[in-house]
């Protein structure tokens, strides 16, 4: 009848809750696949003679090449924090934001390895071509975002988490894993948006330009919105 109120039935809402499960399971599956993917990628390249160097690709020192490589490495650390903490909350505001960046960015490093292999260069950088090395006279370091101890302890670009921050995020729980994903997120985004800013004015292949200007624009976003999330918690960004 019509202006009759349903009541609500328990198995609706369990039903809706096991989709979302299911919907966020069917996405991990494609990120990880890309993820993993882009690691055999790089374990063949280190492996394997590299391929001759494509008609008109960039330089192997180049801003191209040297962002491509580095911004691989950079998402792959994102994609991997978003997993720990999609297991160490029910909090749907955090685990949407979660798959949203780890989907984003498996995809684009999809695309930066998938570059590389077409321009016949190296997937990782070598011993005279550190990370960052691209970005000119003192790379990253000079960004907001990295840690005070440089390299050390897997510290290898601006606003990476280090392997301790890593292990401090998946012992935590609840609203505590929450507010350390996002202060590390929020932190990772400041050194990809330096890079990706940086490739913008350096780089010099139009659709990598591109690419470059739309993750200064994404990750832009995204970091009001982990400032938001952070106040709804009574937290805020490092410093």
């Amino acid at each position: 009848m019509t202006g009759t109120t349903e009541p609500t039935d328990p198995a609706t809402g369990a039903e809706r809750r096991k989709t979302a499960r299911v919907r966020w399971a069917s996405g991990a599956a494609v990120a990880l696949a890309l993820l993993f993917a882009g690691a055999a990628a790089v374990a063949s390249a280190r492996e394997d003679a590299p391929a001759p160097r494509a008609a008109g690709a960039p330089a192997p020192d180049s801003a191209d090449a040297g962002f491509a490589r580095d911004m691989a490495v950079h998402h792959q650390q994102a994609v991997e924090m978003s997993f720990i903490v999609r297991d160490r909350t029910e909090d749907e505001d955090v685990r949407r934001l979660a798959y949203d960046i780890a989907n984003t960015q498996a995809n684009q490093r999809g695309m930066l390895l998938g570059w590389l292999d077409l321009w016949g260069l190296p997937k990782v950088s070598g011993g005279d071509d550190p990370p960052m090395a691209w970005m000119g006279s003192g790379g990253g370091h000079e960004h907001g975002g990295q840690h005070a101890d440089g390299d050390a302890d897997g510290v290898l670009m601006a606003g990476m988490a280090s392997r301790a921050e890593l292990e401090r995020l998946a012992r935590l729980d609840g609203r505590q894993a929450e507010v350390f994903y996002l202060q590390l997120m929020t932190d990772h985004h400041k050194g990809g948006v330096a890079m990706a800013e940086a490739c913008a004015s350096r780089c010099t292949v139009p659709v990598e330009q591109r690419l470059a200007r739309g993750m200064v624009e994404g990750q832009q976003s995204e970091l009001g919105l982990m400032r938001d999330m952070l106040t709804e918690r009574k937290a805020l960004p490092r410093p």
